[in-house]
């Protein structure tokens, strides 16, 4: 059905609108993947700050001309989702990466980080990125054993003086 030139444009502003505050963009192909299993991965895409569009090729084209989502005009061929992260960069990779475990019909086509276009077959890069929380733990973890590291060293060191002074 073809829609009309405002139908258009309302389209291609909402879609600027979205790449505009976006970490990240992933684009797929879900062709042959079951409407209900699409329902679930638009409900988790919601709940992990994920926006989900299912545009035309030209409507994307123009939408995200002049942003820096636009290195990706070259991966619109047949049916394009788009998939924007607001909360974490990594959060639409992750999500595509764990719902095409289970769906064999769901292609990741590419990525697009910081201006940079990756290539789905490095879906893990993006998807692997730690989150504030993971990122804060590891932090942590690292100062915490740094921090009981110099607590022996010191230790040691006074233990080794006053074994000098008795001696």
């Amino acid at each position: 059905m073809a829609l009309a030139l405002e139908g258009k444009k309302a389209i291609v502003a909402e879609v600027s609108e979205a790449a505009k505050d976006a970490l990240s963009v992933v684009v797929a192909d879900s062709r042959g993947v079951a409407v209900s299993k699409m329902t679930d991965l638009r409900k988790q895409a919601r709940e992990n700050g994920v926006q989900i569009r299912v545009v035309r090729n030209t409507l994307a084209r123009r939408a995200l001309s002049g942003t820096p989502w636009e290195i990706l005009d070259e991966t619109f061929s047949g049916p394009t989702m788009l998939a924007f992260s607001y909360e974490h960069p990594g959060a639409a990779a992750r999500l595509f990466k764990e719902f095409a475990k289970n769906e064999k019909d769901f292609e990741v086509k590419a990525l697009a980080y910081e201006g940079e276009l990756i290539p789905a077959s490095d879906l893990d890069r993006l998807a692997t990125l730690p989150t504030y929380d993971e990122a804060i733990a590891k932090l942590m973890s690292v100062m915490k054993e740094a921090s009981a590291g110099k607590l022996v060293r010191t230790l040691a060191a006074l233990r080794d003086q006053k074994q000098e002074e008795a001696a």
